[in-house]
């Protein structure tokens, strides 16, 4: 955000610094983590309950996966929709109004007795979580004015989320030490009652002036480009191209074409195209989402590998986590005070490449030594989690930083939803990928004569594999994790390349960008004037 002189009819003004945030805001900022927290312990929670929710629910490796990321794409979905809503009913109601579905669907997760009906839980879970994310970031773009304090605002933020993500398996793995898997889901509930309580208190309320009315044809556009479009990458990525794949990409394109030619066509649309003119906005955004794809993908395989492959129990899995978490949250704290000296775009470019050398160290876990398996994982993912902390801090600041105070819904629905979107591919893309070498991996190795339900169990994952150990001939299942970290290693090594990649992109395409620093204004020669004429008049 800069100030300083505009001209106005020919003459320099001297503009007025933003206001600081004081006391008020920086406690509602605080409340403002609880349902941060909350949404990253969402994500990781059940990552470390997989195992046991395989066990009880016996899903195939396809509703697995949708059971994991069936949350994200529909939050990814509705993000554009709900950010509108809370620029039109009010940021705050919209944010408490979530936090109640998102209770409610909590709880529906926690007692689901199948496979569909928790892939259906874990859906509606995503459009309550739709309602929550935009609101926070939209809030605190209207809370902290100055650019160094939003900047650092949104650094807590997402160091919040971090924190969220790093009490997931610890929490997770001790409620799985003493109930069942479903008590994992109702963490939730003591968060969202002190949300009720301090929230009204707290947190202003804000409503974007002259906002009107949702528009029905643009949200339907929006979920007809965007699901399609998801369709298109889960199932390509399973069993390849077919017509229904391409069928669902046409659909995809055609509707988000429509979408487009709306929204320029309306005089309030649901999402503002031109917030995509801004350059720092747009290249911030196609990071956000490259990089969340790979962590998503090493969320999904490193929490695997630590208890089907080593042999982890969940609480201590969980305890392994906390180095990553460590490392997002001196990142997401770290970074922002760091692009004060340094240019955003330096500091992200350098963490992605440490992000890029923790994939690597995951991709030489096929040729190391067993005993050497567990501090590579964690080394390597705690590399990839502060690339994580810097681009969940710095690239939303990026973003919301470029669009007026009016439209903060919009550019933080669109921040989260790239973000959201990017680790559900990472686990749909990285995840088939894996599954894909694995399997070819363990057809070569199933005996004759093994029956055929037991055949299918060990091609299906190693989560199903693993269930079936004691009926297993010896040897089949270190052939099966074997197998798993080979798919692993291949995963890491495309997500290494990729990542690379992305840092150069945003050493180069962020060079320019700056955060301005605060300063006392002056009033100029040409100014000084005109001011002292009105103080005669």
């Amino acid at each position: 955000m800069a100030f300083g002189l505009k001209q106005h009819n020919g003459n320099s003004v001297a503009t007025t610094p933003p206001a600081r945030a004081g006391l008020a805001q920086w406690a509602g900022l605080a409340m403002l983590a609880l349902p941060t927290m909350l949404l990253g312990l969402d994500v990781t929670l059940l990552y470390l309950a997989l195992p046991k929710l395989a066990e009880d629910l016996q899903p195939s490796a396809t509703q697995a996966l949708w059971i994991m990321d069936a949350y994200g794409f529909m939050i990814a979905g509705f993000l554009v929709t709900m950010g509108a809503l809370g620029d039109a009913i009010g940021r705050r109601r919209l944010l408490l109004i979530g936090a109640a579905a998102f209770a409610v669907t909590s709880v529906l997760a926690a007692f689901a007795p199948s496979a569909n009906l928790l892939i259906a839980a874990r859906a509606l879970l995503g459009i309550a979580g739709a309602a929550l994310m935009p609101s926070t970031l939209a809030l605190i773009r209207n809370m902290f004015l100055d650019a160094r304090q939003r900047a650092l605002a949104i650094g807590v933020w997402a160091t919040m989320f971090a924190f969220g993500m790093a009490a997931g398996p610890l929490v997770g793995g001790l409620l799985l030490a003493h109930f069942w898997w479903g008590s994992a889901f109702l963490v939730a509930i003591p968060v969202v009652l002190l949300l009720w309580i301090g929230g009204p208190l707290l947190l202003p309320e804000y409503r974007a002036p002259e906002r009107a009315r949702l528009d029905l044809a643009s949200v339907a556009l929006s979920l007809a480009a965007i699901l399609p479009l998801v369709y298109v990458v889960k199932q390509s990525a399973k069993s390849g191209w077919g017509i229904a794949t391409t069928l669902a990409l046409l659909l995809g394109i055609a509707c988000a074409i429509a979408f487009v030619r709306r929204q320029r066509a309306l005089a309030n649309p649901l999402l503002d195209i031109g917030l995509f003119a801004d350059r720092s906005f747009s290249v911030a955004l196609g990071v956000l989402l490259v990089g969340l794809t790979g962590v998503g993908g090493a969320l999904l395989l490193v929490t695997q590998y630590l208890q089907l492959v080593i042999g982890l129990p969940p609480v201590t899995a969980g305890l392994w986590m906390a180095p990553p978490a460590l490392a997002m949250l001196v990142a997401g704290i770290g970074a922002p005070l760091v692009a004060r000296r340094v240019r955003p775009g330096f500091v992200m470019a350098a963490s992605l490449a440490l992000s890029a050398l923790g994939h690597g160290l995951l991709a030489l876990l096929p040729v190391l030594p067993a005993t050497q398996g567990l501090g590579w994982a964690v080394a390597g993912y705690s590399l990839i989690y502060l690339g994580l902390g810097t681009l969940a801090a710095l690239g939303t600041d990026l973003v919301i930083g470029a669009a007026p105070a009016a439209h903060a819904g919009s550019a933080s629905a669109l921040s989260e939803t790239v973000q959201e979107l990017g680790v559900a591919l990472g686990v749909a893309i990285f995840g088939s990928l894996t599954t894909v070498v694995y399997r070819a991996g363990v057809a070569g190795h199933l005996p004759r004569g093994l029956p055929e339900q037991a055949a299918r169990a060990v091609q299906e994952g190693l989560w199903t594999a693993t269930s079936l150990t004691p009926s297993l001939p010896a040897g089949l299942l270190d052939e099966a994790r074997h197998a798993f970290v080979t798919g692993l290693g291949v995963s890491s090594a495309v997500a290494a390349a990729g990542i690379a990649a992305l840092a150069v992109v945003s050493a180069v395409a962020l060079r320019r960008i700056a955060i301005p620093a605060p300063r006392a204004l002056k009033p100029s020669r040409a100014a000084a004037p005109a001011a002292s004429a009105a103080g005669c008049g």
